[in-house]
């Protein structure tokens, strides 16, 4: 059975093995910790459950970025340092989940309200 899961997670997530199979700089730790929290929350996830998938498409979604965005990848790393999970959180990979889907709604609401006007001479 939980081979099945593994396949039907997976097929949530088409950005899994590029997000895992991604070579960040040494010493990036905030990095391989955002992988290693991408990887539990989907693999804990539980199926029945409508707004547990969509929250593993959305970190899919957002670690896909992270991955291909520079622009991204620095808003979220120093985003990540400024989050707080209170004491009496039970899941803090569901809370830090949140958090990040929190940064990256905002993100894209930021970078769709800027308008890059070049000049020309």
């Amino acid at each position: 059975m939980k081979v099945e899961n593994n396949k039907k997670i997976l097929s949530y997530c088409k950005n899994f093995n590029r997000i895992m199979n991604t070579d960040f700089l040494e010493g990036d730790n905030i990095s391989l910790e955002l992988v290693k929290i991408y990887h539990d929350f989907i693999f804990r996830i539980d199926l029945d459950n409508e707004e547990d998938t969509q929250n593993a498409m959305e970190i899919d979604r957002i670690m896909g970025k992270y991955v291909d965005d520079y622009s991204f990848r620095k808003t979220l790393q120093q985003e990540m340092r400024s989050i707080r999970i209170k004491r009496n959180v039970t899941d803090v990979v569901r809370a830090i989940v949140e958090s990040i889907i929190s940064i990256f709604r905002k993100y894209e609401l930021e970078v769709t309200r800027k308008i890059y006007i070049s000049k020309w001479i």
